[in-house]
C-alpha cells in the first residue's frame, strides 16, 4: 500500500483547511456555546439539566430536518456554481426556503401540541416520580420558549448553506462568533441573575439561545444581501418562487431521501436515547455531559466530511471524474488521522468534565465511563461521517438513506431496545455494544465507496 494514495501535498491541505477550518471554527462555536448552556444548567442542578436535555432532544429532530432539507438543494447548489450557473443556484436558494418554511411550521405543530408527550417519554426510568415530574416541566419551559427559534434557525441554515457552496464559509464564522458573546453574556445575566436581572434559570438559558439566533440571521442576511456582486444568486431571489419545474422535480427526487434520511435518523438518535433512558433518569444525565462533550471534540472530523460534500461536489459539478477517487480518498484519511488525536485527548479529559457539573457520583461515573467509549469509536465515526458525504456529493441519495437511516432503524435501535428491555447488561456494556454495531457500517460505507456509482454529475443537463 502506497502511502501517496492517502496524503496529499501541501497545496491540498491548504484548499482542504481553507474550506474545513472556517466551518470548524463556527461549528466550534456553536457546540462551544451549547456546551457552556449545557454546563451553566447543570451548575444550577441535575433536574434542570436532565429537562433541558431532554427538550433538546426533541429540537435536535427539528434541526436535522432543516439540514436534510437545505441538504437535497445543496447538491445541486454546489454543482451549479461550480459549473458557473447563478441562475440555477437561485432556483436551489428558493427551493431551501419553500421547504424549509413548511418543515418549520409542522415541527412548530408537533412540538406546541404533542410536546409534553413526548418529553414525557424520556423521562420512565428508574428513579423518584417527583423528580421525573419536575424535569418534565423543566423540559416543557425551555421547549416552548426554543420555539421562537425555529425561524432564524431555519434562515441560518438556507443562507449559510448556500454561501459554504459558493465557498464563502468566513461569514458564518464571524456571525457564530458574534452569538457566541451575546449568548454567553445573556446566559450569565439570565441563568444566574447577575447584574440585577431576575435569576430564570433554565428559561434564562432559552431565551439567551434565542436572542443569540436572531442576532446571527440577521448578520447573515443583512451581509448576503449587501454583497450583492459577490453573491449574485440573491439578486431578484425574492422577486418570484418560480423554479423550473424539472428542476424541482430533479431536486425532489434527488433532496427526499435526503431529507427523509435526517429526519428519521434523527428520530433513531433520538429513540436510542430513549431506550437507554428506560435505565434511570441517572443515564439521561450521564449521556447528556458526555453527548454535550462529544460535539466539542468531533467538531474536527464533522467539519472535515462538511468540507468533503463541497469540495468533491464542486470537482462533479465540473466534471473533473479523475480528481475524484484520489481527492475522495485523501480527505478521508485526513479525517481518521485528526479523529484520533481528538480521541486521544478526549480520553485525558474523561476523568474532570463530568466534574464541572453540580450532580451525583453515580452520574458522574456512568458519564466518564461513556466518554471513553464514545471516544475509542470516535475514528470509525470520522469514517462514517466522510463516507456519507462523499456518497452524497453525487446525488446518489438513495444510498446515503440505506447507508445512514437504515442502519440506525434496523440495527442499532433494535439492538438497544432488546439489550435494554430484556437484558440486566450494565449501561455502559450495553452502549459499548451499541457502539459496536458502527463496524457493519464502515463495512458498508467501504463497499459503496468502492463501486463508485456516486461519482457524477447531476446538473450536466439542466
Amino acid at each position: 500500500m502506497k502511502l501517496s494514495r492517502y496524503v496529499g501535498d501541501k497545496a491540498f491541505y491548504r484548499r482542504v483547511l481553507a474550506v474545513a477550518v472556517p466551518i470548524m471554527l463556527q461549528n466550534g462555536i456553536t457546540n462551544f456555546v451549547n456546551m457552556l448552556d449545557n454546563l451553566m444548567v447543570g451548575r444550577v442542578g441535575t433536574l434542570e439539566m436532565t429537562g433541558v436535555a431532554v427538550a433538546n432532544q426533541l429540537f435536535f429532530v427539528f434541526m436535522l430536518c432543516m439540514f436534510g432539507a437545505v441538504s437535497g438543494a445543496g447538491i445541486f447548489g454546489a454543482q451549479f456554481y461550480g459549473k458557473g450557473d447563478h441562475e440555477g443556484l437561485r432556483h436551489s436558494f428558493r427551493f431551501k426556503l419553500l421547504l424549509c418554511a413548511a418543515l418549520t411550521a409542522l415541527c412548530a405543530a408537533v412540538f406546541w401540541f404533542g410536546g409534553e408527550w413526548l418529553i414525557s417519554q424520556f423521562l420512565q426510568g428508574e428513579g423518584a416520580a417527583e423528580d421525573a415530574a419536575a424535569s418534565l416541566g423543566y423540559a416543557r419551559n425551555y421547549l416552548r420558549i426554543m420555539m421562537i427559534s425555529m425561524i432564524p434557525n431555519a434562515l441560518i441554515q438556507i443562507y449559510a448553506s448556500t454561501l459554504r457552496e459558493t465557498g464563502e464559509t468566513l461569514l458564518s464564522m464571524k456571525a457564530g462568533i458574534i452569538a457566541v458573546v451575546v449568548n454567553l453574556v445573556l446566559n450569565a445575566v439570565l441563568i444566574f441573575g447577575y447584574c440585577g436581572f431576575p435569576r430564570l434559570g433554565v428559561a434564562g438559558a432559552a431565551i439567551a439561545t434565542v436572542v443569540a439566533r436572531f442576532v446571527e440571521m440577521f448578520i447573515v442576511m443583512i451581509w448576503t444581501h449587501a454583497h450583492k456582486r459577490e453573491n449574485p444568486f440573491i439578486i431578484g431571489a425574492y422577486r418570484s418562487m418560480y423554479i423550473p419545474l424539472r428542476l424541482v422535480k430533479d431536486m425532489t427526487v434527488k433532496g427526499a431521501p435526503l431529507l427523509l434520511n435526517e429526519t428519521l435518523w434523527s428520530l433513531g438518535i433520538t429513540m436510542l436515547n430513549r431506550c437507554y433512558s428506560v435505565r434511570s433518569l441517572d443515564v439521561v444525565a450521564a449521556t447528556n455531559i458526555s453527548q454535550t462533550f462529544w460535539n466539542v471534540f468531533s467538531v474536527t472530523f464533522m467539519s472535515i466530511g462538511t468540507s468533503i460534500g463541497i469540495i468533491v461536489g464542486q470537482l462533479l459539478g465540473a466534471q473533473k471524474f479523475h480528481e475524484v477517487r484520489s481527492t475522495t480518498r485523501k480527505l478521508i484519511a485526513f479525517s481518521m488521522v485528526v479523529s484520533t488525536v481528538m480521541a486521544g485527548i478526549y480520553i485525558l479529559c474523561s476523568g474532570w468534565i463530568p466534574l464541572l457539573y453540580n450532580t451525583t457520583d453515580t452520574v458522574r461515573t456512568l458519564a466518564r465511563g461513556v466518554i471513553i467509549i464514545s471516544a475509542l469509536y470516535m475514528p470509525l465515526d470520522s469514517f462514517v461521517h466522510a463516507t456519507y458525504f462523499s456518497l452524497r456529493s453525487g446525488g446518489k441519495t438513495g444510498i446515503t438513506f440505506i447507508f445512514d437511516c437504515g442502519f440506525v432503524w434496523l440495527v442499532q435501535v433494535p439492538l438497544a431496545f432488546v439489550l435494554s428491555q430484556y437484558t440486566a447488561m450494565p449501561f455502559l456494556l450495553l452502549y459499548a455494544c451499541c457502539q459496536a454495531a458502527a463496524l457493519i457500517k464502515c463495512t458498508l460505507g467501504y463497499i459503496f465507496l468502492k463501486q463508485g456509482k456516486w461519482i457524477r454529475c447531476v446538473v450536466s443537463d439542466e
